[in-house]
């Protein structure tokens, strides 16, 4: 048997320690937990290279599946995230094969940046599920979980697992895939306080402190981090503090843990850059980093904690039971046109679950099981200005109950299966209030309410099967589905039309085959996958409403390598090709817009000096994307470009003092990744969000 498969009878429980030549996650973990001690519900997707080994900043392709047998999976360790020249963990991630970014506000530290996968474009982050140590963090709104609001500096690794099959572990909203951000914990680190100050372009100062320590039982890590700038453009100033806090008890059969995380954001909002060729504007070209909204600007305090308690019954069975809070509360004035918007969000959740590894018929096993309980609750008041009273004031709540069970078999020394299904069912309400005395110039009708149930199933089923030493065959298909948001809900109707609130649960069937070939330094890994969808839900920014569309399709290849050149050198890279279109309809066999067919990254890693002087440099590209909006694909003239971008990033440490210093987009390219079709053939009208040029980030601190 290869070295390079994980088997389910691989699984114990304790830290997996790589040799120092390994740099990348594609390392060999065998299903064991990381040094974080964070149980996400997969096994075998960790891996954190030793301090003194070159660090790629893009994962490889991981044995096993990461966890979930069948499944593409990569893993950002440790090391990667601190040496990567991206600033922010979204442009990390965006690195890897099968992810797309957009930005729309000027990229200042990674603000409201979107991550898809497997090419869903505007409805990305609604199709990509994004987790915290294993939870849900897919809030019941538009906007979505930020992942601006987590410092890197916080974060252990990074778990990025494609396609539908996430769906059994996790619920609705696995559909292009999951990202699970794993936290650090004190566990098994120094005693120590580090400390680094960063400056950077348009007046970006950050400050970041970090301290760890264990005595016995117990264990902490505390996380506090503040940034500001100006931003790229004008109104584009950002305000953003964050802090996290993780403690632990440590027993012979027994764990106790709580994880608390709390954020600040103040952002001001520059809007759109417009060309409107009738009336002879162009604003993109004339004034790209200019503002038509001065005044606007959006607000977002956010609190989350997760306490719970894992316990050995017996040496192969372990019960994990915990349970958690989030508020999320936002502010958002746009003044420009004439809306004020004060929301809050509290979600809380109960999630019990038992890891079983004791043989099944004599076949070595690992079983996960659990049940997932959240309740959402929902309240946004909407008004012409702050301190007026509220034109609409949208109300609602979800209840989510679900069961699920996955289990893996090593059928043969060569051979992995695994199989698995959820039921869920979700209890949705909702309620529009409308006064017709507060101030208005114009207004919706009042919505139907909405009281709604149903239950919806997901499955798994993967293979991986060694068909000679170093080259395994992989292959799943799934179920998935996702179930609209409380935005989507509200704005299911055209602006005009009183919303009722009511849109189809969307539903998705994937399957995916490819092969894992492991040659000593050499790691390649290349898959196709097909993914059929009804009922997607999409946001029609001619009308101003959401909808379900026709049937449609993504299907893509998606290849990752890298290459260990020598102890010191590492060279990665991936290639992916995405086909999303409609499948019927008015736009049947059209790609479906804000979707790139080809992206791709490469990189390589070399400790010059071992780690008093490295270097990191990456080079990520995507092809054209047609604008949001654009479904019928004709009379195009704007597109999102072609663009290509080149990032480096050179640092050291010696003793307890170390520093870096990042260029993004070395060569000061003009480009932007999001830009919307929303005029006529007689009016032809084009929106865009210029992302900065050359930047760069300037760190140094000091550890005790």
């Amino acid at each position: 048997m290869s070295a390079g498969v994980a088997r389910a009878q691989d699984v114990e429980s304790e830290t997996v320690e790589l040799p120092a030549v390994v740099v990348d996650s594609s390392a060999q973990v065998k299903g064991k937990k990381s040094g974080s001690g964070t149980d996400t519900r997969l096994s075998g997707v960790s891996g954190t290279p030793s301090a003194g080994s070159a660090t790629s900043d893009a994962g490889g392709p991981v044995k096993g599946g990461g966890g979930i047998t069948g499944t593409s999976t990569t893993v950002i360790s440790r090391e990667q995230i601190e040496r990567a020249p991206q600033a922010t963990l979204a442009d990390i991630i965006a690195r890897e094969a099968g992810v797309q970014t957009s930005s729309l506000y000027g990229g200042v530290n990674g603000v409201g940046t979107t991550v898809d996968l497997r090419g869903f474009g505007v409805t990305g982050p609604s199709n990509t599920l994004v987790l915290i140590n294993g939870r849900r963090l897919n809030d019941w709104d538009l906007p979505g979980f930020d992942l601006s609001t987590i410092a890197k500096e916080s974060v252990e690794r990074i778990e990025i697992s494609r396609g539908n099959s996430g769906a059994v572990l996790y619920g609705d909203g696995a559909v292009g895939g999951v990202i699970n951000i794993v936290t650090r914990s004190g566990a098994k680190l120094p005693n120590q306080v580090r400390a680094e100050g960063g400056l950077g372009s348009f007046n970006s100062r950050e400050a970041n402190v970090t301290a760890s320590a264990s005595e016995g039982v117990f264990s902490a890590f505390a996380n506090g981090n503040v940034f500001r700038s100006d931003g790229y453009r004008d109104n584009n100033e950002l305000q953003q503090r964050s802090a996290v806090g993780d403690f632990r008890w440590t027993f012979k059969r027994a764990s106790v843990y709580v994880n608390v995380a709390a954020d600040d954001q103040e952002l001001g909002l520059p809007g759109t850059r417009n060309i409107a060729p009738v009336l002879g504007i162009d604003e993109l070209h004339t004034d790209r980093r200019g503002t038509t909204t001065p005044l606007d600007y959006a607000d977002k305090q956010g609190v989350r904690a997760t306490a719970g308690v894992t316990y050995m019954v017996e040496r192969d069975v372990e019960l994990i039971i915990d349970g958690g809070i989030r508020s999320k509360q936002q502010q958002a004035a746009f003044v420009s046109s004439g809306a004020y918007l004060d929301t809050d969000l509290t979600t809380s959740s109960l999630t019990p679950r038992v890891n079983v590894t004791r043989p099944f018929f004599g076949l070595p096993s690992r079983i996960i099981a659990g049940i997932d309980l959240y309740d959402t609750d929902y309240e946004s008041n909407r008004s012409m200005a702050k301190g007026l009273a509220p034109i609409h004031i949208y109300d609602g709540g979800q209840k989510t109950f679900a069961g699920y069970m996955q289990q893996t078999l090593s059928v043969l020394p060569t051979t992995d299966i695994s199989f698995g299904g959820r039921a869920q069912r979700n209890e949705t309400t909702a309620h529009d209030t409308y006064d017709p005395n507060a101030p208005q110039s114009f207004a919706s009708p009042q919505g139907t309410p909405l009281e709604d149930s149903e239950t919806n199933f997901a499955w798994h089923l993967g293979a991986e099967h060694e068909i000679i030493t170093g080259v395994t065959l992989l292959a799943r298909a799934a179920q998935s589905f996702r179930v609209p948001n409380i935005d989507e809900r509200i704005g299911a109707s055209p602006i005009s039309a009183p919303t009722d609130f009511d849109l189809r649960t969307q539903k998705s069937h994937d399957w995916e085959t490819g092969l894992r070939f492991n040659y000593g330094p050499v790691e390649i890994q290349s898959s196709y996958y097909e993914m059929r969808l009804t009922d997607e839900i999409h946001f029609d920014p001619i009308n101003f409403d959401n909808t379900n569309l026709d049937p449609t399709r993504r299907r893509g290849v998606e290849t990752i390598a890298s290459w260990q050149v020598n102890r010191d050198v590492r060279v990665r890279g991936n290639l992916t090709y995405t086909d999303a279109e409609f499948r019927s309809g008015p736009f049947a066999g059209n790609e479906v817009p804000m979707v790139s067919p080809w992206t791709g990254s490469a990189g390589v890693s070399w400790n010059i000096l071992g780690p008093q002087l490295w270097v990191d440099a990456n080079v990520r590209y995507f092809s054209q994307r047609y604008l949001d909006g654009n479904e019928i694909n004709a009379n195009a003239v704007y597109f999102v470009p072609t663009t290509t971008l080149v990032d480096l990033k050179i640092g050291g440490e010696m003793e307890s003092f170390f520093w870096s210093a990042a260029v993004q987009n070395v060569f000061d390219r003009e480009y932007y990744d999001y830009g919307a079709d929303t005029g006529s053939a007689f009016f032809p009208f084009y929106s865009f969000y210029p992302q900065p040029g050359r930047t760069f980030m300037v760190k140094a601190g000091t550890s005790w």
